[in-house]
């Protein structure tokens, strides 16, 4: 797979891309991942890439042309026209439904915003899609996209070390990934759960499954709309609210007696 990042700031995205898992995926061919700075292609003798906005406001917004000549270059290079992701607070929040969606296509292209946005022409021309990570602002569009292409490559085979290393974890499967634990064995009063200790993987197995439904239902009970539960995870949630709902009465009662 090829994901490339339309940027101003192209050293900022290499320099998080170089490291760990994603950059020693780049370097064994695992994925492809290229950042190109827009500023090259824009035709101003200064360099500049944005101007004022009409009909007033604060801030600079990026240039249609610019934006476009690097766009187009892409296309040419590649032999065909990716699929364009702007990163706006205005768009669909990233899931990790849309992560696997994406991770199933050949060519992915990022379009990193700057300054008060980038001209709405240039979105409406060749912008496929907008992606947010979330209902906050930020300086830039490098960070949403360095977590975009993160969550892509991530998904794609031999990045990670097989499949269970993220279809247990919390999004994957709409629910939230259970507790885990490391050494020591204790830690400031506090111990492992003797069950993940005990070699039965079956066992092991039921009580991490058991961990997502009480997680999720706690903290995202609306996830559990969208996961896929069979008759023994809605008859454990069953019995987990019924015994939620005693401990809150049994708590009432205890405040009402003191």
């Amino acid at each position: 797979m090829r994901i490339d990042i339309l940027t101003l700031f192209p050293e900022m995205c290499e320099s998080v891309l170089s490291e760990s898992i994603i950059g020693r995926s780049r370097q064994s061919g695992l994925v492809e991942i290229n950042c190109r700075q827009i500023r090259d292609y824009t035709l101003d003798k200064h360099k500049r890439v944005d101007d004022t906005p009409y009909g007033g406001g604060m801030g600079m917004i990026m240039q249609t042309q610019p934006i476009y000549d690097c766009y187009m270059s892409l296309c040419e290079e590649i032999g065909q026209r990716p699929h364009l992701i702007y990163m706006s607070p205005q768009g669909q929040t990233l899931t990790q439904a849309k992560v696997r969606e994406l991770a199933e296509m050949e060519n992915v292209a990022i379009l990193c915003g700057h300054y008060e946005g980038i001209d709405e022409r240039v979105i409406e021309e060749i912008v496929d899609e907008e992606i947010s990570i979330g209902d906050y602002v930020l300086t830039g569009g490098e960070l949403p996209a360095l977590v975009l292409a993160d969550s892509i490559s991530r998904m794609l085979p031999g990045v990670l070390p097989n499949e269970e290393a993220f279809s247990d974890e919390s999004h994957y499967s709409s629910l939230l990934e259970h507790p885990q634990y490391t050494r020591p064995y204790e830690w400031h009063g506090q111990t492992v759960p003797d069950i993940l200790l005990s070699g039965h993987h079956a066992n092991i197995c039921k009580w991490k499954r058991e961990q997502s439904l009480m997680r999720t239902y706690l903290r995202r009970p609306d996830m559990l709309s969208k996961a896929k539960l069979d008759k023994k995870d809605i008859e454990f949630l069953r019995n987990f609210k019924a015994q939620l709902k005693d401990e809150q009465k049994n708590d009432k009662q205890g405040d009402f007696d003191k």
